[in-house]
């Protein structure tokens, strides 16, 4: 193959690689003064009060669950379009994930589908939702802190595909996702393909001060050094695990990383946002259904994806041509270990006609314009068959 498409790729530049050598000469390697200046950074550029780094996204989810109180008999709405550690957080505390349709148009959970679930069960059955910002595309989260206040549960974010991103509120005030306005807590990741990348990452952001402070024990193997904190105090060496945490923190050298990405985050957002506009504008004439946008919403696009007819067609076809479209997701109820919870594809007719259709083409700031071209070509030359 003369040209091979990923749909997605990391983009890293000379003064990425700058930032992480700097680290590697210093005296820090693991957690130290590049994360502590990562969280001010990040939480600065999404508008919440506290960001605490951590290795990966599913760390991020697994903490976020932790300290809500997730544990066995709690029951979690979330979407079967994610990937599936949105909801394994859940089962890792021994909780029990429930699933809601998603919305056909623009591919998020569907809020109406919660409130049914949420109507029709006795007061209490469900402690939180977890919706998610599939594609970058932003989820009302002032509609779902209503419904949540209403029913009296806790939100999680997943803005991993969505740094940057907003929607405006009721009062016509643009909120970024994650800022911690709406939901309880939000989680990101730093995966090379995302828009910000450290390798393996992830950060939690809330306007929280309480879980704030639980999350840095908990990253931590529960472990506090705070003399203010300690029950006891035998000297400067002392310290104490208050709870059983983890070692979910991340290093000095990855923070560096994402630290230098996200000084360029608005600029690969930008791009996104032209890359998408140049695939819609390609596809408008064709019959490629695509997800809806809304006026009050600017979607970061982490995705480009498109619903055709004989999607396994299709993505055979662009293999041939060196273009490696992808998938997703494939819905949580095909999933073995899930099976067993009895969900059926009846039950979820919009994320089973979704997922019967969807493909993800490539998406990244570092996309050419020929090779953009190159991949909408070898698209319409199959639809137009």
């Amino acid at each position: 193959m003369s040209r091979i498409i990923p749909y997605g790729r990391q983009h890293i530049t000379e003064e990425d690689i700058q930032s992480v050598v700097n680290v590697l000469r210093s005296d820090f390697l693991t957690q130290g003064p590049k994360v502590a200046e990562f969280e001010e950074a990040f939480a600065g550029y999404i508008g919440s009060k506290y960001a605490v780094a951590v290795s990966s996204g599913t760390a991020a989810l697994h903490l976020s669950a932790s300290v809500l109180g997730v544990q066995s008999g709690v029951k979690v709405i979330t979407s079967p379009i994610t990937f599936a550690a949105t909801a394994n957080c859940i089962e890792y505390c021994g909780g029990d994930i429930v699933l809601a349709d998603i919305d056909p148009d623009t591919y998020l959970l569907d809020i109406k589908h919660v409130e049914a679930l949420l109507g029709k069960a006795p007061i209490g059955t469900y402690k939180g939702i977890i919706p998610v910002d599939l594609t970058g595309n932003p989820v009302n989260m002032e509609a779902y802190r209503k419904l949540a206040d209403k029913y009296n549960v806790w939100l999680i974010e997943d803005a991993c595909h969505a740094p940057g991103a907003y929607f405006i509120d009721l009062k016509g005030i643009p909120q970024k996702c994650g800022n911690g306005t709406f939901s309880d807590l939000a989680i990101f990741s730093f995966h090379p393909v995302k828009h910000i990348a450290s390798g393996e990452g992830g950060m939690i952001t809330t306007n929280n001060s309480d879980l704030y402070e639980k999350l840095l024990m908990l990253r931590t193997h529960g472990i506090t050094k705070q003399p203010n904190r300690l029950n006891e105090d035998h000297g400067g060496w002392y310290y104490e695990m208050q709870m059983l945490g983890y070692n979910y923190r991340l290093t000095d050298f990855q923070a560096a990383l994402a630290l230098s990405q996200l000084k360029r985050a608005d600029e690969g957002l930008n791009k996104r946002s032209d890359i998408a506009n140049i695939y819609d504008r390609a596809f408008s004439d064709y019959s490629i259904v695509r997800q809806t946008r809304d006026d009050f919403k600017s979607n970061a696009y982490h995705l480009y994806i498109i619903e055709v007819e004989n999607r396994k067609e299709l993505y055979d076809h662009l293999r041939t041509k060196g273009i490696f479209a992808q998938v997703h997701y494939i819905p949580l109820y095909y999933m073995p270990y899930y099976q067993h919870k009895g969900w059926k594809k009846k039950d979820y007719p919009h994320a089973e006609g979704y997922y019967s259709k969807c493909l993800s083409l490539p998406m990244y700031p570092s996309l050419t314009e020929s090779d953009q071209q190159y991949v909408i070509e070898s698209v319409l030359e199959f639809v137009g068959k």
